[in-house]
C-alpha cells in the first residue's frame, strides 16, 4: 500500500472515529436532558466545526427502529417513546373530583332549564353564579356552549352534553327525575309554593328560535374566563 494510500486509510478510520463519538456526545446530552435541545444548544457541548444537523440527521435515523426515537418539537430535539408503543406506557386513573354545591345547582339548573343564560341561571339560583362554576362544568364536558341569545348583549347558552348523559346513566334528558320523585328524594320541600313546577328538559339539540349560532372563535379558550374561587 502506497503512503498516500495509507495516509487516507488513517484520515478515514480517524474521521469515523470522530463522527462515532460526537454522535455519543450528542446521545448523550438528548438522554439527559429534561427537555427539548435546539442545535445551537447542543453545538455549544460538540467540537467546534461540527455540522450539528447532519449529526442529529443520522441519529434520527438510527433510532427509527427503535423503541424510543428522536423527534423534532418546536424546531427541537427530543427522545420519546415510539408513538406505536405508546399504548404500553399509557396509566389510566380515574380522578374523583367533587363538585361544589353551586356547581351543582348550576348544573341541575342547565339541564332542566337549557338553553340557558349564565343570568338566567343567577335568576333561578336568586344568587350571583361566579364565572368559575360554570368553567369548571365546562371542563367535565358535562355542559357545552350552545349558541347566544337574540337578546342585547347577546348571552351564550348553555346546555349538557352525551357526557352528562352517560356519567349519570340516562339514556335521554327526560328520564331526569320529576318533581314527585324529587319530592320523594327529600330533594324538595313537601309544601311547595302554588304553580311551582319541574320543567321537563327537551333533548332537542337544534337552536331555538331565541338563539343564534357560536360565532367563529366562541369556543377558543378565550371565551371560558379564569376561575374565580370566590363561591361557596
Amino acid at each position: 500500500m502506497s503512503n498516500v494510500a495509507e495516509m487516507r486509510v488513517i484520515l478515514g478510520d480517524r474521521q469515523h472515529h470522530d463522527r462515532a463519538e460526537e454522535l455519543r456526545i450528542l446521545e448523550a446530552l438528548l438522554f439527559a436532558a429534561d427537555g427539548p435541545l435546539d442545535e445551537k444548544t447542543l453545538a455549544a457541548r460538540l467540537p467546534a466545526g461540527v455540522d450539528v444537523h447532519a449529526l442529529l440527521t443520522q441519529l434520527q435515523k438510527d433510532y427509527a427502529a427503535r423503541g424510543v426515537n428522536l423527534v423534532r418539537v418546536a424546531g427541537k430535539w427530543t427522545l420519546r417513546t415510539a408513538s406505536d408503543l405508546a399504548w404500553l406506557l399509557t396509566h389510566e386513573a380515574v380522578v374523583t373530583r367533587k363538585l361544589s354545591r353551586a356547581a351543582m345547582e348550576t348544573l341541575a339548573i342547565v339541564a332542566y332549564h337549557q338553553p340557558v343564560t349564565r343570568a338566567e341561571v343567577e335568576d333561578i339560583r336568586g344568587v350571583s353564579t361566579s364565572k368559575g362554576t360554570l368553567d369548571v362544568l365546562l371542563e367535565t364536558g358535562w355542559v357545552r356552549l350552545r349558541g347566544r341569545r337574540k337578546a342585547p348583549g347577546r348571552p351564550v347558552t348553555y346546555g349538557t352534553t352525551e357526557a352528562f348523559l352517560s356519567h349519570f346513566g340516562l339514556e335521554a334528558l327526560t328520564d331526569l327525575p320529576g318533581l314527585d320523585e324529587l319530592k320523594g328524594a327529600g330533594l324538595l320541600e313537601p309544601s311547595l309554593p302554588t304553580g311551582f313546577n319541574v320543567p321537563v328538559p327537551s333533548d332537542d339539540p337544534a337552536l331555538r328560535d331565541d338563539e343564534d349560532p357560536l360565532e367563529p372563535g366562541d369556543l377558543d379558550l378565550g371565551l371560558v374566563p379564569p376561575a374565580e374561587r370566590t363561591e361557596e
